[in-house]
């Protein structure tokens, strides 16, 4: 006798768009964002393009790089993170498609989580408190400028998902 198979959470990405991630956070693109020429017209200066929020209770920015491994596809979402101090923003650095999978700030609550896939120019900024899952390179090594909260005390919870979820990148 055959044991039943188990059935897995699908969570279907969609194209990353700043209406529908607005509830996680920002979008950083230059699409549609206010500029202005700078420097005696040499530089167009793309302006105030996330609201970065890392400075309470004595926070400071810190302005790092990761360099994230491809993730194999078929990919299952087991954990998910947050930072309740402060907010995160991830900006690619080599024009890279990468996934995002998040949810609501508050009590973590699967049912409610989004998967999201970058054109490869987009960054996002994580909402202080917006559960999301560590980066997720898509096709092969990729390099990020992260900006997120520096300063005392921890920044970070993490949990395990009961039940896995898989990527539906189709």
């Amino acid at each position: 006798m055959s044991l039943p198979a188990i059935a897995k959470n699908v969570l279907r990405v969609e194209p990353l768009a700043r209406e529908t991630f607005a509830p996680f956070g920002d979008v950083i693109e230059l699409a549609g964002a206010r500029h202005f020429p700078i420097n005696g017209g040499t530089t167009e200066r793309y302006h105030d393009l996330a609201t970065l929020d890392v400075c309470a209770d004595g926070g400071r920015p810190l302005v790092n790089v990761f360099r994230a491994q491809p993730r194999a596809l078929p990919f299952e979402i087991a954990l998910m993170e947050r930072h309740p101090r402060g907010s995160q923003a991830f900006l690619p650095l080599a024009g890279v498609r990468y996934a995002v999978v998040v949810a609501p700030a508050g009590d973590f609550d699967a049912s409610r989580m989004r998967a999201f896939v970058s054109d490869g120019w987009q960054g996002v900024n994580y909402a202080r408190g917006v559960w999301h899952h560590p980066l997720i390179a898509l096709d092969h090594a990729s390099d990020f400028i992260v900006i997120d909260r520096g300063g005392d005390g921890p920044n970070c919870d993490e949990i395990a998902l009961e039940h896995p979820w898989q990527l539906d990148m189709s």
